[in-house]
């Protein structure tokens, strides 16, 4: 999100984030078997469960991040 946005759209922004993170996970849980007869399949379908932790992994982090961004956590910066 832009500097400008203010604390309502961030919180839209990390409600809808939350909302597509808690869809993928449940479509994973719905086409487990399908996800796994494709990965079973040899070949370049070994990519399916990669292209899934990556998506996984982008989303989920968004959320989080904005997530705790809304609360006002940062982390502490280590310094030397």
């Amino acid at each position: 999100m832009s500097k400008s946005a203010t604390r309502a759209q961030t919180a839209i922004y990390t409600g809808l984030l939350g909302l597509i993170s808690g869809s993928l996970y449940f479509a994973l849980y719905w086409f487990e078997e399908i996800i796994l007869d494709w990965s079973k399949q040899g070949g370049w379908y070994f990519l399916v469960p990669i292209a899934i932790a990556f998506t996984f992994s982008l989303v989920h982090g968004s959320f989080t991040g904005h997530f705790w961004d809304l609360l006002g956590v940062k982390a502490k910066s280590a310094k030397s």
